[in-house]
């Protein structure tokens, strides 16, 4: 069969024959139709994520959406290696496989699943918003940071404050408030201190970096006494650029994969 497969880390995938996948007991065999090209899938494909095994070849990609032989269109996720979504065929769990509405498309299911998991994952089972609680999404633009407005909100947060340098992005949010990260240092320091003030219950932070040098410190500063703020960092691509150092015991940072805004 056809597929991306990663011969070198080096040189990235490439369009070649690659060995047909032959499924075992409780597999099925999935006829891909769109596959997701998540910052997971590209870690893993320069072999820079911590899953990534070091055994080459293999094809990338963790999720997709495709069609069993039986006919039935579903999202499935994590292929057994060395095989991957980005090919033809793709041996998948069936435990993995998820029928799918007509009404969604295979572009946007595929698309939408990791990021949309990530942004659950952050806010139900890390930080555990509560309804009616403050919620701050810095990077709110990005694929996971859209899905972590929208699940807030049907989560019932009271309000939710979205951070962002793209301001037509931003101003498409169903957000209460926000904030764009291209002003000045002073004004975003400013604007994170009146947030902090009137008190933020959960940051879900997908960007790290700059932003949150001035977020934290305003948050440590500002935030009510008696009022933990649960911080959960949702991505690792920021961490080269996280120069924070944690004085405040109101910080407790739960690590959860995901996407980070563009």
């Amino acid at each position: 069969m056809k597929a991306a497969v990663v011969f070198d880390l080096a040189e990235g995938p490439v369009w070649a024959e690659f060995i047909d996948p032959q499924p075992a007991p409780g597999q099925t065999l999935i006829d891909v139709r769109a596959a997701a090209i998540s910052h997971v899938v590209k870690a893993r494909a320069s072999g820079r994520h911590y899953s990534f095994d070091g055994n080459l070849p293999f094809v990338p990609g963790i999720d997709g959406v495709g069609t069993t032989p039986q006919g039935q269109r579903v999202y499935f996720a994590f292929p057994t290696a060395p095989f991957g979504s980005m090919a033809q065929r793709a041996p998948v769990a069936l435990q993995n496989c998820l029928p799918l509405p007509d009404a969604l498309d295979d572009i946007q299911a595929a698309a939408m699943a990791n990021p949309g998991m990530s942004a659950w994952a952050s806010l139900v089972t890390r930080a555990q918003l509560q309804a009616g609680e403050t919620v701050l999404i810095n990077g709110a633009t990005g694929s996971a940071g859209q899905l972590a407005v929208q699940i807030a909100r049907y989560l019932g947060a009271k309000k939710i404050i979205a951070t962002g340098r793209n301001a037509q992005s931003l101003a498409a949010l169903d957000a209460d408030e926000c904030i764009q990260l291209t002003a000045d240092d002073k004004t975003l320091s400013g604007q994170f201190s009146a947030v902090s003030a009137a008190q933020i219950d959960v940051v879900i932070d997908y960007l790290w970096g700059h932003s949150a040098e001035l977020l934290l410190p305003a948050l440590a500063k500002y935030t009510p006494a008696g009022s933990p703020v649960r911080y959960v960092p949702g991505g690792f691509p920021g961490w080269r650029r996280y120069r924070v150092k944690w004085r405040s015991a109101a910080f407790r940072p739960a690590p959860a994969d995901g996407q980070r805004d563009r």
